[in-house]
């Protein structure tokens, strides 16, 4: 049997990972069964993040329900990614291309979010999702691009579209979109004390 086929899948690791109670325990065991690569702990700490989500979401918020996320999560602040401290990412202030980078506004497995301005052209403020620092492997950049590319073919109303593309100077790609402000689908549902059914319509539509 090949080294590769032998190791455990993302699927496998994630199942896994969730049936560890212990913050410390998981930490330990994922830095164990993904050893040296960095996409695929992403891959299953993003995972992680969404199975988090979802509970919040399906679940209306209950004062004597004690949450297993972290006070800085609980807050609306995003979960630090664990990216080598060694590797440094980009400064607010700078450009990408034609783009400022203002304000970090989100954060996934790859990639990050910045509000931008855009000068030329024309002058506009734009969201730009760029791969993080460390994390441009050929695996992680080729599921970008499709990404990229997914939404670069959309036309929805709900669905931001996208406006421009390329790569930093160091060759990780981005691309921009339509900057949509608003609060996260948790918090509405929670400020809009909205039940099970209600929830349930509401992620239809998402879907559709």
């Amino acid at each position: 049997m090949s080294t590769e086929s032998s190791q455990p899948s993302v699927r496998s690791i994630f199942i896994k990972a969730l049936e560890i109670d212990s913050a410390a325990d998981r930490e330990n065991y994922l830095a164990g069964a993904c050893g040296d690569d960095p996409a695929k702990r992403a891959e299953v700490e993003s995972l992680l993040e969404a199975f988090a989500k979802a509970g919040s979401f399906l679940e209306p918020k209950d004062p004597s329900f004690a949450p297993t996320v972290d006070a800085e999560t609980q807050a609306g602040e995003a979960a630090p990614a664990r990216v080598p401290k060694s590797i440094p990412g980009e400064k607010l202030g700078s450009d990408i291309g034609r783009y400022k980078l203002l304000q970090q506004i989100g954060e996934g497995g790859f990639g990050v979010v910045y509000m931008a301005d855009q000068e030329q052209p024309v002058k506009r403020r734009v969201a730009l999702k760029v791969i993080k620092a460390g994390m441009d492997t050929k695996q992680v950049i080729a599921r970008f691009e499709a990404e990229r590319q997914a939404l670069a073919m959309m036309d929805h109303p709900n669905i931001a579209r996208v406006l421009d593309a390329g790569a930093t100077d160091n060759g990780r790609p981005y691309f921009v979109m339509e900057l949509v402000k608003g609060i996260p689908i948790t918090q509405y549902c929670d400020e809009a004390n909205l039940d099970m059914r209600q929830r349930l319509e509401l992620f239809k539509d998402v879907c559709s």
